[in-house]
């Protein structure tokens, strides 16, 4: 049996302490045509001196300057040759056995360009990881969420998501993408830097015609927060990345409504967080609304696919998140969306 090449690329930005604890887990990865690619990004730490002394058979790359998530991997998988890569982040816990049955999934089907494994947290194994949990969906406004996590409740583990299926996005912390289908797509979007830029791309792809999957039985377990501590910049970046994701592709019959529905929701969360103290989330907000005009009036080019409606996805929930969650006091999935 031929077994297609699988490239880990592990993303790296100051992050010795993570390659430390993580990487030998990587190492005993039971796939044998697979390699594994540290990218740095331009760290300032000892942790490429670190991975070249204890781990020489690692490949390293070096990029001369920071380009956050987005830009990072497009740099780093343009010098990567593969049949598929596996964005893989450095706080990131792996199984042995994880690359098998997702690779397994992918081939069968040659219209699935992105899958990933169930991640469960790495400090709190029973529970669901926020960043991806057991496959990602999103809302008719445009909110993320998983099977096993809405908004901060990261539910238990107890195999009620264990079955592969078609989701919006997969989780970037562990993402396996075919190689053609990532070029084909011209990559991640740079633009966006960190945050919600695995979701746009996911999107683009459903609109390219291809589907994006979880499965289950290859499970990873991630620290979380484990590069851009939560602060007025990681709100900055959500917040602005999702409204320009929604702009980019959402019909304009949606956009005229929905826009204006989330400028107004944001604003709610905006003006809860500064009575409550939280200064920096007022002003983040503020940003991203400003930085989305700004955007607004750069030229962009030409969308390659054409937009569909939301609806139309795979892994859309058509009623609200917010009116569930804060409204009706639904905090799991499987209550909300009714699987």
């Amino acid at each position: 049996m031929v077994y297609p090449s699988v490239a880990i690329v592990i993303l790296n930005f100051n992050g010795k302490k993570h390659l430390e604890n993580f990487l030998p887990s990587v190492l005993a990865s039971t796939y044998t045509n697979k390699k594994i690619v540290l990218a740095d990004n331009a760290s300032t730490d000892d942790s490429v001196a670190f991975v070249r002394n204890h781990f020489p058979f690692i490949e390293i790359i070096v990029n001369q300057q920071n380009q956050g998530f987005a830009g990072g991997y497009n740099w780093a998988l343009s010098n990567v040759v593969a049949d598929y890569f596996v964005l893989l982040n450095s706080d990131v816990s792996v199984t042995p056995g994880w690359i098998e049955p997702i690779i397994q999934l992918m081939e069968s089907d040659p219209k699935v360009g992105a899958c990933q494994p169930k991640l469960l947290s790495y400090y709190n194994p029973h529970l669901f990881e926020y960043a991806g949990a057991s496959g990602g969906w999103i809302d008719s406004l445009g909110y993320p969420f998983s099977r096993g996590r809405v908004f901060d409740v990261c539910e238990p583990d107890q195999s009620q998501y264990n079955e592969a299926q078609r989701i919006f996005w997969a989780s970037g912390a562990a993402m396996f993408v075919k190689a053609s289908v990532y070029q084909e797509m011209e990559g991640l979007d740079a633009s966006f830097f960190a945050h919600q830029e695995e979701i746009e791309l996911c999107w683009r792809m459903q609109l390219a015609g291809y589907s994006i999957m979880v499965c289950p039985t290859s499970v990873v377990y991630h620290v979380g927060a484990g590069t851009l501590p939560r602060g007025g910049r990681k709100v900055f970046l959500n917040f602005r990345n999702n409204l320009i994701m929604l702009c980019m592709h959402l019909p304009l019959s949606e956009k005229l409504w929905k826009l204006p529905l989330r400028f107004a929701l944001d604003a709610i969360s905006a003006w809860k967080g500064l009575l409550t103290g939280d200064a920096y989330f007022f002003t983040a907000i503020m940003k991203a609304h400003f930085a989305l005009f700004l955007w607004i009036l750069k030229p962009h080019k030409h969308q390659k696919w054409p937009v569909k409606p939301l609806n139309q996805l795979d892994g859309v929930y058509k009623g609200s998140l917010v009116w569930q969650y804060f409204i009706r006091h639904k905090t799991s999935f499987q209550k909300i969306v009714g699987k």
